[in-house]
């Protein structure tokens, strides 16, 4: 398997999907801690913790709002069974940066999420994380597919746990918007996209938010229009810059993105609007609001913003169709956070231990806005129908995926505020006219970050 490799969920289960959401090896050698000999904890647990009364540790993240409050319940859960008092730090956008500096510093969490698997394998080669224990293992072998067990290793050993996967390839919709539009057909295509945004603009509504104040957003736009026009050999080929961004299949994806991007009339506040946009607005002014915007394209974990900041039902107010075909298929482009442990302590590893059982997944499913690569967990739990469809087809692609192609890449050029990728695409989206322009500029970070890794 690529080191590279990025998710694209199985296309039978992507239809099977379709149709369903319109209705509603590490080292065994480092034991490193980990709980061995620890006891259970809580009727039905499925996983063994130490007692680790008097000890306090740190987890950072990238999650803020919704997405912190719905993790804190994980590590609450983790304390009442472990007797440890653990701490949440958020890091900001700019994860990597965050954690180096802290690191560098000698004052490193014990337990980080990378947001990106690029930044893990930099992490690994320069000694910043620990691989993980047995009982860590123990769970992964248990509980992982091997296909997401290798995205959390380098190099042969194991470093950590893919506790939260995203699939990025979804078109939320108001219901109400689209009715008033007189639309009752999902689309399918990227032409019939644009038609229905055309339509949703016509009859009033603003038709697409996008959070472009968040460069990851603009990333996760090319990537899906890139797999589905180009094919899933050139996206390997570009997420590990075996060819340039100045390639005719580049030029290809960003002129097809133009025809959305350079319509201020489609995108909700205009280009301009949309770069003042954050991600969580982005979703808030889709379903509430005097005037909603009709529809916002991002990953399942849409769905905990629109739990938390608006009144609409997920599966009601609120529906989802796969990202609309450019090329022959629709794309799927999957994401993930990892969690990584900074320190070698016992705390650390008893938390990636929980974080790779089925009682953590479970527990976090429960509060929505969560997928989980788990396959044991029980499906059940998710909050919503919506969410458990979208878990269930990602389970069954078992290893056959494709992986975010900015999070593969070097965190200075593809998972960092203000530069690199990141900023290219903010500023092609303020002036989507200057294809060649972006690429050049695309080109030159990427050879530089590249290069020094």
């Amino acid at each position: 398997m690529r080191t590279n490799r990025t998710i694209r969920i199985a296309l039978a289960a992507v239809g099977a999907l379709a149709l369903t959401l319109t209705g509603c090896g590490g080292d065994d050698d480092n034991d490193g801690g980990g709980g061995g000999g620890g006891t259970e904890t809580g009727a039905g647990s499925s996983v063994q913790l130490p007692k680790l009364d008097g000890q306090t540790l740190e987890v950072a993240a990238v999650w803020t709002g919704p997405e912190q409050d719905n993790f804190t319940k994980v590590l609450e859960e983790f304390e009442k069974r472990t007797g440890a008092e653990v701490n949440f730090v958020p890091t900001g956008n700019n994860t990597s940066t965050f954690l180096g500096t802290k690191i560098q510093g000698g004052q490193p969490p014990d337990v980080a999420f990378l947001p990106q698997v690029g930044v893990l394998h930099q992490f690994a080669e320069k000694g910043w994380i620990e691989p993980v224990g047995a009982d860590a293992q123990a769970q992964l072998d248990k509980n992982f597919s091997v296909g997401w067990k290798e995205l959390g290793s380098y190099e042969g050993k194991q470093y950590g746990v893919y506790a939260k996967a995203a699939n990025k390839s979804l078109v939320w919709y108001n219901t109400a918007a689209f009715e008033a539009a007189g639309i009752t057909e999902e689309p399918e295509t990227w032409d019939d996209f644009l038609a229905t945004a055309q339509t949703l603009s016509d009859a009033g509504s603003p038709a697409v938010s996008i959070g472009g104040a968040d460069g990851w957003t603009l990333t996760d736009w090319f990537e899906n229009v890139y797999l589905s026009q180009a094919g899933p050999e050139k996206y390997d080929q570009l997420a590990a810059h075996e060819i340039k961004w100045t390639d005719p299949s580049v030029k290809d994806a960003l002129t097809t993105l133009a025809g959305l991007w350079g319509k201020d009339e489609l995108i909700a506040g205009g280009r301009s609007g949309a770069l003042r946009t954050e991600f969580p607005k982005s979703v808030t002014q889709t379903f509430s609001g005097d005037t909603p915007a009709a529809m916002v394209f991002e990953g399942d974990f849409v769905t905990a913003n629109i739990n938390a900041d608006t009144d609409a039902e997920v599966g009601t107010d609120a529906k989802v169709f796969p990202f609309p075909a450019v090329g022959e298929d629709s794309p799927v482009v999957s994401g993930g956070d990892v969690a990584v442990a900074l320190k070698d302590g016992e705390g650390a590893q008893a938390l990636l231990t929980f974080l790779a059982s089925t009682d953590a997944a479970e527990i976090w499913a429960a509060q929505g806005g969560f997928l989980s690569p788990n396959k044991e967990m029980d499906q059940a739990t998710y909050r919503d129908d919506v969410t458990r469809d979208i878990a269930e087809a990602l389970i069954a692609a078992g290893d056959d995926f494709r992986f975010d192609m900015s999070d593969q890449a070097p965190a200075a050029f593809g998972g960092t505020q203000g530069v690199g990728e990141w900023k290219q695409l903010q500023d092609f989206l303020k002036d989507p006219d200057d294809v060649a322009g972006a690429q050049r500029k695309l080109e030159a970070d990427a050879a530089k970050a590249y290069k020094t890794g």
